[in-house]
């Protein structure tokens, strides 16, 4: 059980690394986007004034359209890698609702 419960946790790890890569080079404006979760890298960025900070702004519109798309079952599994990003999970889990869409249960 030990191996099975090494071997999730470093999966996870390198999913996270993946996550904070991908987040790094959608805020940078990198020259081609990538999709995660069903959801274009380059528009995340716009979620994240939505989830950083002490008093964030409400979502824009760009941010509520980019998940529209989203997979969130999917993007539910990087959570724990955003406070890596500066982003508070609770904020970004409440996107979804704020844009009119529900999280799937256990996220």
């Amino acid at each position: 059980m030990g191996r099975s419960s090494s071997s999730s946790k470093a999966l996870v790890q390198a999913a996270a690394a993946v996550w904070v890569v991908v987040v790094v080079i959608a805020m940078v404006g990198g020259a081609s986007a990538a999709t995660i979760c069903n959801m274009d890298t380059s528009k995340l960025a716009e979620c994240i004034p939505a989830a950083t900070g002490p008093s964030p702004k409400p979502p824009t519109k760009a941010c509520c359209t980019a998940l529209q798309t989203a997979d969130l079952r999917c993007l539910c599994n990087y959570k724990s890698a955003l406070p890596a990003l500066g982003v508070n999970p609770a904020l970004a889990m409440a996107l979804p609702k704020k844009c009119g869409r529900s999280l799937p249960a256990k996220c």
